[in-house]
């Protein structure tokens, strides 16, 4: 047998040495790429916690880590601020068309008023315009008539009165002296001296106020005006103005609002009339009060009195406090004293017995409401405000309470009632009277 050359042998032992030599670097080689994808891959992704770490919680929702009260007020809180703001514009709109505004709610305090005798004269078979005519007329005479008497009394007595004040001043300043409380001539003559002082170092205010009062004349003349011609259309077309009023309103809520309407009107009118009567009647006996205590201009301060029973709590006490100034400075410390008596024994008939019976509940308002209603109403518009801000909070308890009554029926009325077996275990089980 031939064998085979050394060098054949020792050729392939060299091959078969390099074919292993390359099988195992491109083994490596591809260890490595493996290794160098795993960091890669290490550096992208957070490795897994090992088995030993302890267990860390995930974060909640942001929204769900609030507290639900916290969550709860801020949802209320950007909701009231967006209704102030709403408020805030619209109060801005109400400044800007103030003597309107105004002008159209003393316009519906005159037709709460005279609307009960057109409806009268109506149903007597008057035609609707004569009877507005009418009533209209009449109303604006006797209005007409009380303020050309007011004048024509302090004007009639404007002089004797300036005497007596002059006399009255005088013996203040003796009974000053003469009282306990040590008060020294110099002393008053101090007082007045600061007093002339004060008012010529404001004489240029008081000639612009003075000017001033001519444009205020203008504007009251202007809201007379339009408070005459609304009252006349409200009188002649108010049932028209409403129902084209409700046509503004949405759809989903023109029932409700249209039963508010009438029991808002309704509370209105019952709240005219009875500061009316109450109003005439504490006017009648107040001035025959300081008639009889020799009070001047009685029937003048039975007026103020009148008028200023339309500003509930402040309107009696700013009425009643000038009755009382007059009978000091004119008659005297007990003469003043006799008629804040006569004052005070007055307004607690009237709140105590006279308002209750004549208004009754139709327009109970809380004196906290009261006040606090006449004081912001007196700082957006002064005396006018004032005047309409508590007939406005009346009409606004009647509508709110008549809306939220009539949101529960409607509730009733939409829910589902029970059918079935459910029915017959929701059905009142009548009870046995008992031996």
């Amino acid at each position: 047998m031939s064998r085979v050359p050394g060098w054949l042998g020792r050729l392939g032992a060299g091959l078969t040495e390099m074919n292993e030599r390359y099988n195992q670097r491109r083994a490596e080689a591809e260890r490595d790429q493996d290794d160098s994808e795993s960091r890669t891959l290490a550096d992208e992704h957070v490795p897994p916690p090992p088995d030993y770490a302890p267990d860390v919680p995930a974060r909640p929702d942001p929204a769900l880590a609030v507290p639900w009260g916290v969550r709860v007020a801020a949802e209320a809180g950007w909701r009231l601020l967006v209704l102030a703001g709403t408020l805030w514009v619209l109060m801005r709109v109400i400044s800007a068309v103030q003597l309107v505004v105004l002008s159209f709610v003393i316009a519906l305090l005159i037709t709460a008023m005279l609307q009960p005798t057109v409806a009268r004269l109506r149903r007597r078979g008057v035609p609707r315009g004569p009877a507005t005519a009418l009533t209209a007329i009449l109303g604006f005479v006797v209005m007409g008539l009380i303020g050309w008497f007011v004048t024509w009394q302090v004007m009639e007595n404007i002089d004797d009165l300036s005497g007596q004040i002059q006399d009255g001043i005088d013996e203040l300043r003796n009974w000053l002296l003469n009282s306990p409380f040590h008060v020294t001539d110099k002393q008053i003559n101090e007082i007045a001296k600061n007093l002339r002082e004060a008012v010529g170092a404001n004489t240029d205010q008081i000639t612009s106020a003075g000017l001033e009062g001519v444009t205020v004349v203008v504007e009251a003349l202007t809201g007379i005006l339009l408070a005459v011609f609304c009252t006349l259309f409200l009188l002649y077309d108010g049932k028209r103005i409403w129902q084209w009023t409700l046509k503004l309103v949405p759809s989903a809520a023109r029932p409700g609002v249209a039963g508010a309407g009438p029991a808002a009107w309704r509370t209105l009118t019952a709240y005219v009339r009875g500061t009316v009567i109450v109003a005439l009647i504490d006017a009648t006996f107040i001035g025959l009060g300081i008639y009889f205590l020799d009070v001047p201009m009685a029937v003048p301060l039975a007026v103020f009195i009148f008028l200023g029973a339309f500003i509930p709590l402040v309107g009696a006490v700013a009425s009643g406090a000038l009755a009382v100034v007059v009978a000091l400075v004119t008659q005297g410390v007990f003469t003043a004293v006799m008629t804040l008596v006569v004052v005070l024994a007055v307004q607690q008939i009237e709140g105590h017995i006279l308002q209750p019976f004549i208004l009754g509940r139709a327009v109970r308002v809380h004196p906290l409401a009261v006040v606090l209603s006449v004081a912001a109403g007196g700082m957006v518009a002064g005396i006018g405000g004032a005047v309409v801000a508590v007939p406005l909070v009346a009409v606004t308890n009647t509508v709110v309470g008549y809306l939220r009554s009539y949101s529960q029926k409607a509730a009733l009325r939409h829910s589902v009632r029970p059918r079935g077996a459910t029915a017959v275990t929701a059905e009142p089980v009548p009870q046995t009277p008992s031996e």
